[in-house]
């Protein structure tokens, strides 16, 4: 298992960490198999949307604030990050990619980022690189 580190900035924010991904993949010697990501965390979370404009970033990241605002007078939780829980638990906890001849298997425009909902924070991302073929490596065309 490979741990990525994420330093956050902001109470919300999504960080791109597409490069460390596939750095990780590339250093793991896997030609085709699986990435499987995993954020330990409550109140982050990781997705794969669009990396080429920005601004879709920040369109979701209002969105999930529209939705579940940080200030409701019926939260409980007394750290006062309720909506960052349940943030967290709509964007999902992991996600897997594919990765075939070394390289992570994308659409042109996506990237992997890390959901953060309670920053700024020191983060972490597990990921667990698993060869095709039952664990043995296949090699392309095989």
């Amino acid at each position: 298992m490979i741990t990525l580190e994420v330093q956050t900035q902001q109470r919300a924010e999504m960080v791109d960490i597409t490069r460390q991904v596939q750095k990780a993949i590339s250093e793991s010697r896997t030609n085709s198999g699986l990435a499987w990501l995993y954020v330990p965390h409550t109140t982050a979370g990781i997705t794969i949307n669009e990396n080429a404009d920005p601004t879709v970033r920040m369109d979701l990241l209002s969105d999930l604030d529209r939705l579940v605002s940080q200030d409701q007078p019926y939260y409980r939780h007394a750290e006062g990050n309720s909506d960052s829980h349940m943030k967290a638990s709509l964007v999902g906890s992991s996600v897997a990619v594919m990765a075939r001849a070394g390289e992570l298997v994308l659409g042109t425009w996506q990237g992997i980022f890390f959901c953060e909902f309670d920053g700024p924070r020191r983060r972490r991302v597990l990921l667990e690189v698993m060869p095709a073929g039952g664990g043995q490596e296949v090699k392309d065309g095989e």
